[in-house]
């Protein structure tokens, strides 16, 4: 089974940070977006084998993103 969650991407001093507002506590760094993406992935999949090795429920991908105009 696959599932995407949203991953948010945010600049940081020198690096990138991600989380997913779908799975609280899971959080990854990278030098560039594309590293902090790949790690993501990897910290999601580590989380929710750990949620199912035990027992506990795997949360359902709920968030989504929108980009809103607004003039300046």
């Amino acid at each position: 089974m696959t599932r995407k969650y949203l991953i948010v991407v945010e600049k940081a001093d020198g690096n990138y940070s991600a989380y997913s507002p779908d799975i609280p506590g899971c959080v990854a760094v990278g030098d560039t977006p594309e590293e902090v993406a790949r790690n993501m992935r990897e910290a999601i999949e580590f989380h929710v084998q750990g949620l199912i090795e035990d027992k506990l429920p795997v949360p359902e991908p709920s968030s989504r993103a929108e980009y809103v105009a607004v003039k300046l």
